[in-house]
């Protein structure tokens, strides 16, 4: 029996009890909080490999363009038309709460309003591979960073799991039994305390009874 080192008086024991109530109460805030991540995570989880399968075919079918555009226009060429960008993208982090753990939130926002402003070059010197390549890889930007944003959402979430479940532990298999042993040694001994004051109570009153017994048969053979 793992008790505490406390002493055994009722004012520790109504102390010990708040206590007990209390982890009890923090116990199933502290599960709650798991089962509610855990949901939480796998949902991302399973928006995660949807969305990484989605990214990973695009990136595949934007290289491709590339490898064709690459193919069949000229190294110098291919490198001055991308030499020049006119689009540019500002990213920027926030955070949002959930279940005390921070998500990141990525925004982005491009220089100009215009989707035509992807192509840097003119369209009369390169291959039309090239025009869908780049066109494809800013399509993919948003998913990427939506990617991204899922994947540290799931690891900050995963460690947030993790320190709750071994709180949700350490009070199931630790604090609260421990509590509830000290609860049941105080209570034994004070029971065993009450039990011996009320016996020498009673011996002490035996006494009494028969000092005044025998009093009382000393007054009458005085008397007599």
């Amino acid at each position: 029996m793992a008790v505490l080192n406390v002493n055994p008086t009722r004012m520790e024991l109504t102390r010990l009890k708040r206590q007990l109530n209390t982890a009890l109460r923090g116990h199933k805030l502290l599960k709650d909080k798991r089962d509610e991540l855990m949901r939480q995570f796998l949902d991302l989880i399973r928006q995660n490999q949807a969305l990484r399968a989605k990214v990973e075919a695009a990136v595949l079918e934007a290289n491709r363009h590339f490898v064709l555009a690459s193919s069949v226009m000229q190294k110098e060429a291919l490198d001055a038309a991308l030499l020049a960008p006119k689009q540019e993208v500002s990213l920027s982090v926030s955070q949002r709460n959930v279940m005390s753990v921070e998500i990141p939130v990525f925004t982005t926002q491009t220089r100009t309003s215009e989707s035509a402003d992807v192509y840097c070059y003119g369209f009369a010197s390169t291959s039309f591979e090239l025009d869908d390549a780049v066109r494809r890889t800013a399509e993919l930007l948003p998913d990427l960073l939506k990617l991204a944003e899922i994947e540290k959402s799931t690891q900050r979430m995963a460690v947030e799991i993790e320190k709750t479940r071994r709180r949700v532990n350490a009070l199931e298999h630790v604090m609260i039994p421990r509590y509830r042993d000290t609860i049941r040694f105080i209570t034994m001994k004070l029971e065993e305390s009450e039990r011996s004051s009320r016996t020498r109570l009673m011996k002490v009153k035996d006494m009494m009874i028969a000092q005044q017994i025998e009093e009382h048969r000393a007054a009458e053979h005085a008397d007599a």
